[in-house]
C-alpha cells in the first residue's frame, strides 16, 4: 500500500524550501531535514495543508541552517578507506591509526592506540574490509551493552525489563525502541561518538520505556535522570557527518 506522500514547496526570505508531507496518525507536526538535503514532514490528516506550510515557513531558518551544514559535510566527507597504514579509525571519539602487516595467518587486534591488522595478502582490500568490520562490530556490542547494562538499574524500579540490544546502520537517527518488544535499536556509527554522547542516545531511548512519546513529561523524566542531556546531544549532533 502506498504511503500518503505529498510535495509541497514553501518560500522563505525568497528561497524556495520543497519538503515531503506524510499524513499519518500522529498528534503533533513533525519536521526532519535529512543528510540528502530531503525535508521530511509527518502531520495528521486533520491539520490543514495552509497550518503545515506556516509551520515550515516558521522553521524556515533552521531548515535553510540545515541545508547548507549537510551541504558542506557532503564536500568534505572523507574517501571511503582503504585498509592501509596510517588511516583512523574511531571508537569512542578516540582516534585508532590502523596498522598492517603481512603475517602467516590473519588476525586483528588493538591496544587502545593502534589497531594492528595481520594478513596474509595485504594487496586483498575485502578481506581486509571484512576483518575491520567484524572488529568494529564487536567493539558496538561489546561497548553498547556495557552501557546498556550501566544505566539499566535506573528504569528497572519502574518495572522495565532488561531490553534486547540490537545494532544496524541507520541513516538518519542514532537510536530507536519499540517498547512493546523491549527492543533498543542503536546505529553503528554512534561507536564514533564519545561515550557520554552514546549514554545520552541510550537514556533516550530507555525513557521512553517509560513514555513512549517526545511530550514534555518525556523531557521532564529525561532531565530528571539526566539534567545534562543537552550538551551531550550538542556534542553528538556535531557528529552528523557520521549519517554521510
Amino acid at each position: 500500500m502506498l504511503k500518503n506522500i505529498s510535495t509541497r514547496t514553501v518560500y522563505v526570505n525568497d528561497t524556495a524550501i520543497e519538503y515531503q508531507l506524510e499524513r499519518k496518525n500522529v498528534k503533533n507536526v513533525n519536521l526532519r531535514v535529512r543528510p540528502d538535503r530531503t525535508v521530511y514532514v509527518s502531520a495528521n490528516k486533520k491539520v490543514s495543508t495552509d497550518k503545515i506550510d506556516a509551520f515550515v515557513c516558521e522553521k524556515g531558518e533552521f531548515v535553510l541552517s540545515a541545508l547548507k551544514r549537510f551541504e558542506e559535510l557532503v564536500k568534505y566527507k572523507p574517501r571511503p578507506p582503504q585498509y592501509v597504514s596510517g588511516e583512523t579509525f574511531y571508537i569512542l571519539g578516540h582516534g585508532l591509526r590502523l596498522d598492517v602487516k603481512q603475517s602467516t595467518k590473519n588476525e586483528i587486534t588493538s591496544d587502545g592506540i593502534y589497531i594492528r591488522l595481520s594478513v596474509k595478502d595485504t594487496e586483498d582490500i575485502e578481506k581486509k574490509k571484512r576483518m575491520v568490520t567484524k572488529f568494529m562490530n564487536n567493539q558496538c556490542k561489546e561497548i553498547f551493552s556495557e552501557i546498556i547494562r550501566e544505566i539499566y538499574p535506573i528504569f528497572e524500579k519502574y518495572g522495565v525489563s532488561m531490553p534486547e540490544l540490537r545494532i544496524r546502520d541507520m541513516e538518519t537517527r542514532w537510536g530507536s525502541c519499540s517498547p512493546k518488544r523491549g527492543v533498543v535499536t542503536l546505529n553503528k556509527r554512534l561507536l564514533e561518538a564519545p561515550r557520554n554522547c552514546v549514554e545520552y542516545v541510550v537514556m533516550h531511548e530507555m525513557c521512553h520505556f517509560i513514555h513512549p512519546n517526545h511530550s514534555k513529561y518525556f523531557y521532564g523524566f529525561l532531565t530528571m535522570l539526566m539534567p545534562d542531556w543537552k550538551e551531550r546531544k550538542t556534542t553528538l549532533d556535531k557528529t552528523a557527518a557520521y549519517w554521510l
